[in-house]
């Protein structure tokens, strides 16, 4: 089941049936991945993190130079989708801009939401199996100029699924991106996250110019509740085989252990637990 919101010309949200076209051919999103989304948990007929989406939306945006409709106007389609949603089921709300058409024109805006699917639930449960994958890039490379569009969450995703297949050929479950200097970055669609002596760890988006997670900082933000203290800082892999756990985390996939890294094991945590009921994501 997909439940698919089109927000109209005169920003009023409106259920739609699923199998409706509402892209032109010559959308810019469709031919040039040219537009931002985010996706956030749905639980209990809510979205989770709202805020802090629509923000980092609006971020994105900004540096795509993409005039987004004003933020009430997306809170509600997200508020239409989720109440068209079965409270009880647990689901991704993905909400879309494109620049639009490719000759001008106001921006193309919708959202989907569909069930969290039985073998993310799997992951979470079990842990899944990562390589390490260069990005050939100095880890400051994309810091220093705009246009390379550090940190935006855009619709240019080819090179992360790509990597994700890579990981499949490759027998494992996802990708950890390294810079070219060696450090680890962030997987195609997570954030990384580690503990080592008592500091919950994740990459410093600032100075690396990955994306900023939302799962991630919300987590990072509540570590004092664990006992534990938030920190950002670059790590190299090896280091990591060491660490009291390794996770991803992110709005569709929560959070999962990463149990091995290039076959070198690397868990259970027994953290694991303490961190997921923090998080509160539907097992």
């Amino acid at each position: 089941m997909t439940l698919l919101v089109v927000l109209g010309p005169d920003l009023v949200p409106a259920v739609t049936p699923a199998d409706t076209p509402i892209l032109r051919a010559d959308d810019l999103g469709a031919v040039r991945g040219d537009g931002v989304f985010e996706t956030a948990d749905v639980r209990g007929g809510q979205p989770w993190l709202l805020d802090a989406h629509l923000d980092r939306m609006a971020r994105s945006a900004a540096a795509l130079q993409i005039d987004l409709p004003p933020r009430e106007a997306l809170v509600a389609l997200a508020e239409t989708a989720c109440a068209a949603w079965p409270s009880a089921d647990e689901g991704a709300l993905r909400i879309v801009c494109t620049r639009g058409r490719e000759t001008g024109g106001p921006p193309t805006v919708y959202a989907t939401l569909k069930p969290i699917t039985d073998h993310q639930r799997a992951q979470r449960r079990s842990g899944i199996a990562v390589r390490t994958l260069s990005l050939g890039l100095p880890v400051a490379a994309r810091t220093a100029e705009p246009a390379l569009l550090a940190g935006a969450k855009t619709l240019s995703y080819a090179v992360n699924m790509a990597c994700q297949r890579w990981a499949t050929a490759h027998g494992a479950d996802d990708v950890l991106w390294v810079s070219g200097d060696g450090y680890a970055l962030e997987a195609p669609t997570s954030s990384l996250v580690w503990l080592r002596d008592g500091e919950l760890c994740t990459v410093p988006p600032a100075e690396t110019g990955i994306l900023a997670g939302t799962t991630a900082a919300h987590l990072l933000s509540r570590v004092g509740e664990l006992g534990w203290t938030a920190r950002e800082r670059l790590v190299r892999p090896a280091e990591l085989v060491d660490a009291e756990g390794v996770w991803l985390t992110s709005s569709a996939r929560g959070l999962v252990e990463i149990r091995t890294l290039d076959d070198t094991p690397l868990g259970p945590s027994p953290e694991t637990t303490r961190i997921a009921k923090l998080l509160n994501f539907p097992a």
